[in-house]
């Protein structure tokens, strides 16, 4: 799966370079991503012309600490490809609402072509939990509190990228918004896996609302779901 969604993903990074002189992509971080990006990383593709974002990151933790985002990214593309430009949220900003601003303004700049995402165990895309989930958000970035079962995903004593306990787990952090996501051209969303299961059920069979999130990407004329076996297992 992971495999066959980095060629799809490369088939319209190479279209979109055709077009445009330089495209730009925003990039989840979770665990569910590794193959995906495993793969991607060794396309030969015109990296060099790709400006690269990514949508959410923890508040309050060390700018070393491998659970950030900005660090598993670097580690699993960023450092491996020849980037243009590559733009980290900073959750350890001294000033978290300027940061968002900041963040604003470069997404502003640079409008999202490609938007990979992932899809949490509550159906939440980006930090976007149901809870502060809004399909009309005025903002484009923004600071979020995490729920107990997103904080939950979070923790895994034998992945070094998650938590060991859910004490260590962040209780805040900065997000992309559902708008700032959706109004990318094109959206793959990449759900692998039997603890995604309940959330691809959800995504595909709830009507399109705030308590479930990701329902909103069915509305999105050039969005592509890559689930597996096991993450499809509750709509055989």
């Amino acid at each position: 799966m992971g495999a066959a969604a980095a060629t799809v993903a490369a088939d319209k990074i190479i279209e979109l370079l055709k077009k445009k002189e330089v495209i730009n992509i925003v990039f989840a971080a979770a665990p569910s991503q590794n193959e995906f990006l495993a793969e991607l990383s060794r396309k030969e593709l015109d990296w060099e012309r790709v400006n690269a974002f990514h949508m959410d990151e923890y508040v309050g933790l060390n700018s070393d600490a491998p659970q950030l985002f900005g660090n598993f990214l670097k580690e699993k593309i960023f450092d491996k490809v020849p980037l243009r430009n590559i733009f980290y949220l900073n959750g350890s900003s001294s000033d978290p609402d300027g940061e968002c601003k900041r963040y604003t303004d470069l997404l502003e700049r640079y409008p999202t072509d490609i938007v990979f995402l992932g899809i949490g165990e509550n159906t939440h895309v980006a930090f976007n939990d149901p809870h502060v989930a809004d399909f009309n958000d005025p903002l484009m970035v923004k600071i979020v509190d995490l729920d107990e079962k997103n904080r939950w995903q979070q923790v895994d004593p034998d992945d070094p990228s998650c938590f060991d306990h859910i004490e260590e787990v962040p209780t805040h952090a900065i997000t992309l918004t559902v708008p700032a996501l959706f109004k990318s051209n094109y959206a793959y969303a990449i759900a692998p896996g039997d603890k995604k299961a309940d959330a691809i059920y959800h995504t595909l069979t709830e009507d399109i609302q705030e308590k479930y999130p990701s329902t909103i990407f069915r509305k999105h004329s050039n969005a592509v779901l890559f689930i597996d076996e096991k993450s499809a297992a509750k709509l055989i």
